[in-house]
């Protein structure tokens, strides 16, 4: 097999989980399986399960999130604006402007991709309601003076945690404090339901909000389904989304949850660490850097490469047949979110044209990564 960027890890025990939802249950929706993988996943973060909500993507956590913290009323005019910082996957600001909010792109700090506080201050306008932080490659940089400047600015925090699923920061889980934190369980995630999301909302009434949006805004619709039934009299007070998790999602989800401290976890670390430990003597390769790394699960592998030489060196590692990402084209260059009264944002701009990703992902083997180094070194030795 060619090696992958990125793939899923999933086996027989994923497809016994499914093959017991089509021929068991034979109730594929949303229902008793993905309340079960709720209190799986809220047992493993040490919060309440009624905090939680299983959705179909990591985006529809993140509109659902932006939603139930904005002011205003959906469809009515723009709610607001959230501080976004532009190094990130493009549905960070398409979730923003699902919910009828405008996106502030930021700049981020070129020595860990994160968002740059100095410069989100100087962007904040009157309507600026949130903040929404992305933990980069699996980085929860900053998250103290993060929640420290959105309560000096009277902001909410919802926290971009698509590549943080079982992350710590300070010793505690990402997810298992804060506001609001979204993750992502799409394919090549940490953990994976096939696709979707998670919403940890930790004011309760956010919650409650949520809960019902991702079923149409139906109210009370997640309990009776959670019961086996469906609420047959809807009251509908706000907009709401199909935006809920199915029972086959979830069945995927839980043996994917099984997995992850004893496999993937450990994995994932000495991957990350191996990469390191081959490349550290590479005059131009530099890693980004990090909270303490025995706190992160990485999701993806980016590194720099610098003095200009990015393009030729992935390049020459597509030429060799390794399979190099880009992780992400910032989204002020994007033209959607383009806004040419905006103050620039070279530092982005300048760290994006040094990031590359390396493949990062379980099922690479430690040759894998050795030769991925070779390459890449060779190619740094042949500029």
């Amino acid at each position: 097999m060619a090696m992958r960027l990125s793939r899923s890890i999933v086996g027989k025990a994923e497809a016994d989980a499914v093959a017991r939802i089509i021929i068991e249950d034979g109730y594929l929706g949303m229902g008793k399986e993905v309340q079960c993988l709720e209190e799986d996943i809220a047992a493993y973060l040490g919060v309440p399960a009624s905090r939680l909500a299983a959705v179909n993507t990591g985006t529809a956590a993140l509109t659902l999130a932006v939603d139930a913290t904005a002011p205003g009323t959906f469809g009515k005019g723009v709610r607001g604006s959230v501080l976004v910082p532009s190094l990130t996957f493009v549905a960070s600001f398409q979730a923003v402007t699902a919910a009828g909010c405008r996106p502030i792109a930021c700049e981020v700090l070129p020595e860990t991709g994160t968002i740059d506080l100095d410069d989100a201050k100087k962007r904040l306008q009157e309507d600026t309601f949130a903040i929404m932080p992305v933990h980069y490659a699996s980085n929860p940089w900053g998250v103290d003076e993060e929640y420290a400047f959105a309560r000096e600015h009277g902001l909410r925090v919802i926290e971009d945690a698509a590549h943080a699923f079982g992350c710590k920061h300070d010793g505690k889980r990402i997810g298992s404090f804060g506001d609001v934190v979204c993750f992502s369980f799409d394919g090549i995630k940490n953990i994976t339901c096939g696709e979707g999301g998670l919403v940890v909302a930790f004011d309760e009434k956010e919650a409650k909000i949520i809960q019902d949006a991702r079923l149409l805004s139906v109210n009370k619709d997640t309990e009776a389904r959670f019961c086996g039934g469906r609420t047959w009299d809807p009251s509908v007070m706000r907009q709401g989304w199909r935006f809920h998790m199915s029972n086959i999602m979830a069945a995927i989800g839980r043996v994917q949850l099984s997995r992850f401290e004893n496999e993937f976890v450990p994995t994932r670390k000495h991957l990350a660490q191996l990469y390191r430990d081959c490349l550290a003597d590479v005059p131009l390769v530099r890693f980004l850097a990090s909270d303490a790394r025995d706190d992160i699960v990485p999701h993806i592998q980016p590194v720099r490469v610098l003095d200009g030489h990015m393009p030729r060196v992935r390049q020459a590692l597509l030429d060799a047949g390794i399979p190099v990402g880009v992780h992400y084209k910032p989204n002020h260059l994007l033209a959607y979110f383009h806004d040419e009264n905006a103050a620039p944002l070279p530092a982005t701009e300048a760290l994006f044209g040094e990031l590359m990703t390396l493949p990062l992902h379980p099922g690479l083997s430690d040759q894998d990564v050795q030769d991925v180094c070779a390459a890449l070194k060779a190619a740094c030795e042949n500029l």
